[in-house]
C-alpha cells in the first residue's frame, strides 16, 4: 500500500525515513514486507539467528533476557516509529539473539530482508544514518537500564513504574512477577516493597492488580 509520490503507508510512522529521497532507499521501501502479528507472539528466540530488519509501525514488542535461573528483565520495547537495537547489533555482527522479543499487542511491522537491509545500509546514506542514530538512542537507554539496576534504589524505581503503569484511576494491571521482570528484581523482594507500600496506605494489593491510594506519596518517593 502507498501514499502519495508512491510513499509505502507505513512510513509515515517513521518522519526521519519518509524524508529520505535517494533511489535505493525508495526502493527499498516499496519492497519492504508488512507482517501483522498478534498478541503473545515470539518475535525471536535467545540463540536465533537474525534474518530481518524490523520498523515498528503500530503495537508493542518487549525485548527480555531470561536467565538460567528462571528471572529475566525487560530490557526495553520496542513501540511505533522504533527499531530493535538488539537485532540492529546481530545484523552487523552475525552474531545471535541474546534475547527474545514478545509481541504485548497486534503489532504491524515493516521488515528489510538480511540481504536487503545490507544493500540499503551501503548504498543509502539517509538510511544509514536513520539506522546509526535508532543504534545509538537505543544504546544510551540500555546504559541508563544498567545503571539505575546497578546504583539505582529499588523502592525508588518501583514507585516509578507504579505510577507509569497506572491508569486515570490508579488501576495497574500486573502481577508481581511482571513488575519484577520489569525492574529486574526477584520477585519476592518486589513483593516485599510492594507490602511495605501497602502498610504505609500508599496502594491496596489484590490478586493480579494494585491500586494506588496515595500517589502523592509515590511521586514524593519516586523525586528522591
Amino acid at each position: 500500500m502507498t501514499a502519495g509520490n508512491d510513499i509505502p503507508v507505513w512510513l509515515r510512522a517513521f518522519p526521519a525515513l519518509a524524508a529520505v529521497d535517494d533511489p535505493a532507499w525508495r526502493r527499498s521501501a516499496r519492497a519492504a514486507q508488512v507482517v501483522r502479528l498478534p498478541p503473545g507472539t515470539v518475535t525471536f528466540r535467545q540463540g536465533d539467528a537474525c534474518q530481518n530488519y524490523v520498523m515498528v509501525v503500530s503495537g508493542s514488542i518487549r525485548v527480555q533476557k531470561n536467565t538460567d535461573t528462571g528471572r529475566e528483565i525487560v530490557l526495553y520495547r520496542v513501540e511505533p516509529g522504533d527499531t530493535c537495537v538488539l537485532t540492529t547489533s546481530c545484523l552487523f555482527s552475525g552474531t545471535r539473539y541474546p534475547a527474545e522479543g514478545v509481541t504485548e499487542s497486534e503489532v504491524t511491522a515493516a521488515v528489510l530482508p538480511l540481504r536487503e537491509f545490507h544493500e540499503t545500509v551501503s548504498s543509502s546514506e539517509g538510511f544509514r544514518r536513520f539506522v546509526f542514530a535508532s543504534f545509538g538512542s537505543r544504546m544510551a537507554e540500555l546504559m541508563l537500564l544498567v545503571e539505575a539496576i546497578a546504583f539505582g534504589r529499588l523502592d525508588v524505581r518501583l514507585a516509578e513504574r507504579l505510577l507509569a503503569l497506572a491508569d486515570g484511576n490508579g488501576h495497574i494491571a500486573t502481577t508481581h512477577q511482571q513488575l519484577a521482570a520489569e525492574l529486574g528484581s526477584a520477585r519476592e523482594v518486589v513483593s516485599r516493597l510492594l507490602k511495605e507500600f501497602e502498610r504505609h496506605g500508599w496502594l491496596v494489593l489484590a490478586r493480579g492488580q494494585v491500586e494506588l491510594k496515595d500517589r502523592p506519596a509515590l511521586t514524593r518517593l519516586a523525586a528522591v
